[in-house]
């Protein structure tokens, strides 16, 4: 069975990887000591990909959490699914790289990534077949963007037959945080478009007007955004995750989806959204799903696809839904837009089918979209 390995470096990083481990813990039926309590045979047939046995018979994730500061890793290892990770996983630094992408990269950073690298390697040696690696970070922090692009670069020299597929935070600046976030992105920028082979695009502006605007949060705290961006990650992960015929791993992605290996930055979208008071007048068909998901308000990179043309498509449908009406509307939705999409790529719309729902929903959709309008995030950030 491939494998994927799971890092998530600095505070952002931590944040949306722990959000992401809860989510497909509930999805794959493991509760906080690994144990599996799941009734369904499709939960564990592929459970391996992010989990590995231990020899008292519970899944360990195949995951390695790093930051230069102790707070955060600790935060982690206190938390509720703390004693799930390996102990001897946990990697932190004592001084934190202070906003500052350089000492992220070339100072504390560079102390560290060696020990971060062998605990890679063990993890590689544990997996029947490493298809790739997985990192979640942030460009706006100085060791998402300073650290995280030197273990990028380093994962590129030590494997560079495994995808490396990174869910990137962008900063914003309608939501300022710090006057150093944009620079951190420039730089971090420059290293993955070389060195990563996915990256998905998401930003706190998006998350932002989504909770406003689509669930009406008067004032959304980190939580409700990193459950955006875990939703998300188990939908784009669904594929990989439980049986399909669409992408059942990262180098089939990559040729279905990438077709330049510059053009790699992706945009992400989900459905359904809607406010907590409205769900219950809602009835998420397959036409209101596939509406959704091609609405610039639910991408979580602020970018609006219309204003660019789509290379290529994939979209994932959860639930108990027509794989026939699934197609047509997806098909429908094509033809009516067929100007936002280049020509001189046959059959560049995907689409699979999942039985098994996100937890609290009865049907769900994810698209992953290769889109020229990305670069309305580059010039802004």
């Amino acid at each position: 069975m491939s494998s994927i390995i799971h890092i998530q470096v600095g505070q952002c990083g931590n944040a949306i990887g722990e959000k992401f481990w809860k989510v497909i813990c509930d999805e794959h039926g493991i509760d906080q000591a690994g144990n599996y309590y799941g009734d369904n045979n499709l939960q564990h047939e592929r459970i391996n990909v992010y989990f590995r046995q231990s020899n008292k018979g519970t899944h360990i994730p195949r995951a390695i959490v790093v930051d230069l500061e102790p707070g955060t890793v600790q935060s982690v290892k206190c938390g509720p699914l703390g004693q799930l990770f390996s102990q001897d996983n946990f990697v932190h630094g004592s001084t934190g790289a202070g906003k500052n992408w350089a000492k992220g990269r070339y100072n504390e950073g560079a102390e560290l990534v060696d020990i971060v690298l062998d605990l890679l390697r063990k993890e590689v040696e544990n997996c029947d077949f490493c298809q790739g690696i997985q990192l979640t970070h942030s460009l706006g922090g100085g060791t998402g963007s300073g650290m995280g692009t030197l273990l990028i670069s380093k994962f590129e020299e030590e494997y560079p037959d495994k995808i490396i597929s990174t869910y990137s935070v962008l900063p914003s600046l309608k939501v300022p945080s710090d006057r150093t976030e944009p620079y951190n992105a420039i730089l971090s920028m420059n290293e993955m478009i070389e060195s990563t082979h996915q990256t998905y695009c998401i930003d706190n502006e998006a998350l932002y007007d989504i909770s406003f605007r689509t669930l009406k949060i008067t004032l959304p705290t980190y939580g409700d955004l990193n459950h955006l961006v875990s939703l998300t990650m188990s939908g784009v992960t669904t594929c990989l995750r439980f049986p399909g015929q669409l992408n059942g791993n990262l180098r089939k992605f990559s040729v279905n989806m990438i077709p330049f290996p510059r053009q790699h930055f992706l945009i992400p979208g989900f459905a359904p959204l809607t406010s907590r008071d409205s769900q219950q007048y809602r009835a998420l068909t397959v036409p209101d799903l596939t509406r959704q998901i091609f609405d610039a308000k639910n991408m979580m990179a602020a970018c609006n696809p219309c204003h660019g043309r789509y290379l290529t498509v994939a979209a994932v449908f959860r639930g108990c839904m027509s794989m026939r009406q699934v197609d047509e509307q997806m098909s429908n939705m094509q033809n009516k837009n067929s100007s936002h999409y280049v020509d001189w790529i046959p059959n560049n719309l995907q689409t699979d089918v999942c039985d098994i729902p996100p937890s609290g929903l009865k049907t769900a959709a994810t698209l992953i979209g290769n889109s020229t309008a990305i670069q309305e995030r580059s010039s802004v950030s």
